[in-house]
C-alpha cells in the first residue's frame, strides 16, 4: 500500500541516494583499506558512510529501519512494525574493493512483509531505477531528481530473449546454477549468461537486458527487497526456489531462501 504520505518520502530517497553515492564515490577514488567484519564479509568507510548518511534522511519519514550496518532491533520489536525501511548502503562491497563499478545501494519499503517500493541505484553510472506496483518503475540520472518530467517510465518486458539471457553473479556460484540452467535450455533452448556483481542485476531484469536470475547462495533481506518490489511492478516474481511463493521481509532471520528472479514474459510461458 502506498498513501500519499508514502509517495512524499520519495524526493527523500532519492535525495538520500545521490548523497550517499557521492560520498561512496569519494572512497572509490581513493586508496583506502577494507577491514573484516565478523561474519568473515568486508567492510569499507564508503559503506558505512552511506549507512550514516541513509539513516539520518530516513529518520525524516517516521519508518524504523533495518540496515546492513547497523545494529537492528530485536525480532520482538521488529514484528510489531507495519512499515520497514530495509537497505543495504553499498551491495557489492566486494566488486567495490576490485574497483569494477558493480556494485549499488539498495533501499526498500516494507509493508506487512512485502516490498511495496524500491530504489536501486548505481553510483558508478549516477542513475536510479525505482518503483512499486502502485507507481509503476522510472529510471534516473542524478541530476533528474527533482525533474520528474524527465524521468524515464520503464515499460515490462514483452517477450522472452533469444538466446534466453541468465542473470548471474559474479562472485558467488554452485551446483544447483548448473542444474537451473540445464533446465532453462531443455525449456528454451539456447542460453546466454550474464555475469554482473550486486543488485546491478535488477537493471538488466528491469529493462529488458535479462530474463531471469537464479540465486542458490546466501543472501539478507536487504540484497534484494527493492529489487522485488521493481521487479513485481513490472510483472515478474521474485520467488522461494522450492516453494514458489513470493519472499518475505522483516522475519525474525534476515537470511533469504534460495529464490530465482521471472521476469513477466517468464511467468507467462511457464504458466502455459
Amino acid at each position: 500500500m502506498i498513501s500519499a504520505e508514502i509517495q512524499s518520502f520519495i524526493p527523500i530517497v532519492l535525495k538520500a541516494c545521490v548523497e550517499a553515492s557521492e560520498a561512496i564515490m569519494e572512497v572509490y577514488e581513493t586508496d583506502f583499506d577494507p577491514s573484516m567484519k565478523h561474519d568473515g564479509s568486508p567492510v569499507t568507510k564508503a559503506d558505512l558512510l552511506s549507512n550514516s548518511i541513509i539513516k539520518l534522511a530516513l529518520e525524516k519519514t517516521g519508518i524504523p529501519t533495518i540496515m546492513e550496518e547497523s545494529i537492528n532491533s530485536p525480532f520482538e520489536t521488529r514484528k510489531t512494525w507495519e512499515h520497514v525501511w530495509i537497505v543495504d548502503p553499498l551491495d557489492g562491497t566486494k566488486e567495490f574493493i576490485k574497483k569494477n563499478g558493480e556494485f549499488a545501494v539498495c533501499i526498500a519499503l516494507v509493508y506487512q512483509n512485502q516490498p511495496v517500493l524500491g530504489f536501486i541505484v548505481s553510483p558508478a553510472n549516477k542513475e536510479i531505477i525505482f518503483g512499486g506496483k502502485e507507481i509503476g518503475v522510472s529510471l534516473l540520472d542524478f541530476d533528474q531528481i527533482d525533474q520528474a518530467e524527465r524521468w524515464k517510465v520503464v515499460q515490462p518486458k514483452t517477450t522472452i530473449s533469444t538466446p534466453l539471457k541468465i542473470a548471474g553473479s559474479r562472485s558467488h556460484h554452485s551446483g544447483s546454477d548448473l542444474k537451473f540452467n540445464e533446465s532453462m535450455r531443455e525449456l528454451f533452448g539456447e542460453v546466454e549468461f550474464i555475469k554482473m556483481g550486486s543488485a546491478l542485476k535488477f537493471f538488466d531484469l528491469a529493462l529488458g537486458k535479462a530474463d531471469v536470475y537464479p540465486r542458490f547462495a546466501p543472501t539478507m533481506e536487504w540484497d534484494i527487497a527493492a529489487g522485488q518490489a521493481i521487479i513485481e511492478a513490472l510483472g515478474g516474481m521474485v520467488v522461494h526456489a522450492e516453494t514458489n511463493q513470493p519472499l518475505k521481509y522483516n522475519k525474525e532471520n534476515l537470511y533469504n531462501p534460495y529464490f530465482i528472479v521471472k521476469t513477466k514474459p517468464i511467468l507467462e510461458r511457464l504458466k502455459k
